[in-house]
């Protein structure tokens, strides 16, 4: 990876606060666009705010309804003008050749940004990300760690623009 930073660190005081980051990134991926895809791997132990962060996402594409946690759909898709944003959650998969089974590889290209909660479960079948999130429980908020794994991520880490309350 050549850009940087390839690390950026929050404290999230609250649930407004996790959307709120959520969103920032979201615009980042507006700004950066979706012509190569984007996948980005979400981390946290269970009610660490993973789909909260996602749901601040969804809303910098203009998604304004509810956002649930996928985990007995597996996949939930949610389709904009021009780009498809596809929320995992792979905590209840039993072994990752079901995502085989499912055409997973048909959710990720070009004009797609795919979010992957317990993206471990899947590991050998999945696409490597370019950003991984991890969301800790850290005092009565959240700690965020934003690791960038590929170049466009990175690019999109140098886009971010959180802003402190």
């Amino acid at each position: 990876m050549s850009e940087q930073p390839v690390e950026k660190t929050l404290y999230l005081a609250d649930e407004a606060a996790t959307v709120a980051a959520g969103e920032a990134l979201g615009q980042a991926c507006l700004k950066t666009g979706l012509a190569e895809g984007l996948v980005f791997f979400l981390g946290g132990q269970l009610g660490a705010g993973k789909t909260t962060f996602s749901r601040g996402v969804l809303r910098a594409f203009g998604h304004r309804g509810a956002v649930k946690s996928p985990t007995y759909t597996l996949v939930e898709p949610y389709e904009f003008s021009t780009e498809r944003v596809y929320h995992f959650d792979l905590y209840r998969l039993g072994d990752a050749e079901e995502l085989e089974y499912m055409g997973v590889r048909d959710y990720f290209g070009p004009g797609s940004l795919s979010l992957v909660e317990w993206s471990e479960r899947g590991a050998g079948v999945l696409p490597p990300p370019d950003l991984h999130i991890e969301i800790q429980l850290q005092d009565t908020g959240r700690a965020l760690k934003l690791s960038a794994v590929s170049d466009l991520g990175a690019t999109l880490l140098n886009r971010i623009e959180f802003t402190e309350d």
